[in-house]
């Protein structure tokens, strides 16, 4: 077990209700899934409600044992108070505040609970720990969903190793399964973090993606959202690649892109919401990593797949070995992701594909 589960908050009885509040992003939404099935093993007639970001809320929202409270992060003072007429009247026995950026801290008063368990005062900023009366325990380079499972252990609950059993409706499906070719096995692409400087260039991942249809006879398939970045960064892959390859940027809507990473035999992505959805799923995903360490934040179930270059960016950029910098800190510098090197990501992908079988990747 990585944390501790010595309870934090001592409870006579299991609380009639629970409130938790994390409202993004993609990748924290998804290691806070595994926090619901824990809390729902240990106590079955519990109500959970989690207040959760309009995004993410549709990734998750066939995500059973759970009722969702929706807050439009860009709604505004209208969604402070449409937040605040729902919670009128409610009352938690425990608020487990797990964001701790200032709105969400903010937002934290208008629920109503006396116990606020929220996070340990190194993972916390903007004044977090004001806004709680208990504390995670503090377990130091702790990866982030080992961190989300504090929670549960501060209740006393044990438990080790995270479960998501990520919900896929049919419909996703065959919306996937539609689009793309049955026989050759799929590397998928997603190619865009919501950081730039996080980001690959076009021109290695062609590299790569050639290298796994010429020598693997792997169908590439780009994914992603309708942003002009990401738009333009599929364009500018498809344009400096040999072969062809299927660009579904922009039309797949999130619950569609989960069967799609479901059917894929890799997934090829930096830091960023998909690389933590498809290793929910199963999915190999080979991770690049130098603006922040995989160590935190990699893929959970595929950190031996990164191709991690943090310690060197750690060094060059900052001056200083990777432990030195506090936990989380991001090295977003320009040339940083220059440090991953087309050689080592394709040497990860065949690994990848080793331990898919080379196959579908149909779960």
């Amino acid at each position: 077990m990585d944390g501790t589960s010595q309870p934090i908050v001592r409870l006579d009885a299991p609380p009639d209700n629970i409130c938790i509040l994390r409202l993004s992003a993609l990748g924290d939404a998804t290691h806070t899934v595994p926090v619901v099935r824990a809390l729902r093993a240990a106590w079955p007639d519990t109500k959970l409600t989690w207040i959760i970001g309009k995004l993410e809320h549709k990734l998750l929202s066939r995500l059973e044992g759970v009722e969702f409270i929706v807050f439009d992060k860009r709604g505004g003072v209208g969604a402070i108070g449409n937040l605040r007429r729902q919670l009128k009247g409610c009352h938690f026995d425990l608020l487990l505040h797990m964001q701790v950026a200032l709105r969400a801290n903010v937002l934290s008063r208008l629920v109503s609970a006396p116990v606020r368990l929220g996070w340990d005062a190194v993972r916390s900023r903007d004044r977090h720990t004001w806004f709680t009366t208990h504390r995670v325990a503090q377990v130091p380079f702790q990866h982030q969903v080992q961190g989300f499972l504090e929670f549960p252990r501060a209740l006393g609950i044990a438990v080790d190793e995270p479960t998501w059993d990520l919900p896929v409706g049919e419909d996703d499906r065959a919306w996937a399964a539609a689009q793309l070719p049955d026989g050759a096995p799929i590397l998928l692409l997603s190619p865009c973090s919501s950081h730039a400087l996080r980001n690959w260039s076009a021109e290695r991942y062609a590299a790569v993606a050639d290298h796994a249809a010429g020598e693997r006879g792997m169908q590439v398939v780009l994914s992603g959202g309708p942003s002009d970045p990401e738009r333009a960064m599929a364009a500018a892959i498809q344009g400096a690649m040999r072969h062809e390859a299927i660009n579904l940027v922009g039309r797949d809507t999130l619950t569609q892109s989960l069967a799609v990473m479901e059917r894929a035999a890799v997934l090829l992505t930096p830091d960023s919401g998909p690389a933590h959805m498809a290793s929910a799923l199963g999915t190999p995903v080979v991770g690049l990593y130098a603006a922040t360490w995989a160590r935190r934040s990699g893929p959970y179930r595929f950190l031996d797949l990164c191709v991690d270059r943090y310690a060197e960016a750690a060094r060059r950029f900052r001056g200083k070995e990777p432990e030195a910098l506090r936990w989380g800190h991001r090295i977003e510098e320009p040339g940083v992701m220059d440090l991953v090197e087309v050689g080592d990501v394709i040497g990860k992908v065949e690994e990848a594909i080793q331990i898919s079988g080379g196959g579908d990747g149909r779960r």
